[in-house]
């Protein structure tokens, strides 16, 4: 599961599908153009990319990724993408769902091991006052997180995806983040938790496309 993909349940949970092609529109609040964000120049790049219902919820209230499994097409996209990033950001609650993808298991087909893999390989941050320590491949940072996040832009190259609406949004006010991916699906949830956790940013368009079997990809930069 690259963030948001839902690959961590592999049981599917019913959701208001709509069914066949449809007319994607957005239209964004005047509220989100109010004030530019700071910006950090460097090497690397924070990309913030979920996917979401059409009505813009990662999940359930309960925090629970309520989704379906992405279809092989798309799940191919996420597993190509995770294997390609530099590394990833996460914060204590993403990382512990995520950790489903340390242990292989039975059920497991190709397309989950090729996941995992590619996971596994992946160097993590873990943003977190509560935890301890953290598994293979992480680093668990406590303290400082505005500089050690700009000191990470700056040391490594390539993308840097960061994991979960809490912490993108604690990284929007410190405007380090400098790509947002938004990935539509065809489901209705109404109502949980918004792919934006803090007050919305001003963002411009700069792209959007299909994305495997059900999703539209809208990717948006700070205005």
């Amino acid at each position: 599961m690259w963030i948001g993909d839902s690959r961590v349940t592999p049981r599917e949970i019913p959701a208001a599908p709509l069914m066949g092609s449809f007319d994607f529109r957005v239209a964004v609040p005047s509220e989100i153009l109010w004030t530019p964000l700071r910006k950090c120049d460097g090497m690397g790049r924070l990309v913030f990319g979920m996917m979401q219902s059409l009505d813009g919820y990662v999940d359930d209230v309960a925090g629970g990724l309520v989704l379906p499994p992405p279809g092989a097409a798309l799940g191919r996209h996420f597993t190509d993408h995770v294997r390609d990033l530099a590394g990833a950001l996460y914060g204590r609650r993403i990382y512990e769902i995520m950790r489903y993808w340390d242990d292989d298991r039975p059920e497991w087909d190709a397309a989950d091991h090729d996941f995992a893999a590619a996971w596994r390989a992946q160097p993590k941050w873990v943003v977190s006052h509560t935890l301890n320590s953290v598994g293979a491949n992480a680093t668990l940072v406590g303290e400082n997180v505005d500089a050690f996040v700009r000191r990470l832009k700056k040391d490594v190259d390539g993308e840097i995806d960061v994991a979960g609406p809490a912490l993108a949004a604690s990284l929007t006010d410190l405007g380090l983040i400098d790509e947002y991916r938004l990935y539509f699906r065809p489901f209705v949830l109404g109502g949980g938790k918004p792919y934006f956790a803090g007050v919305r940013p001003p963002l411009r368009i700069i792209a959007s496309d299909r994305v495997g079997e059900d999703a539209v990809r809208l990717t948006c930069v700070p205005a």
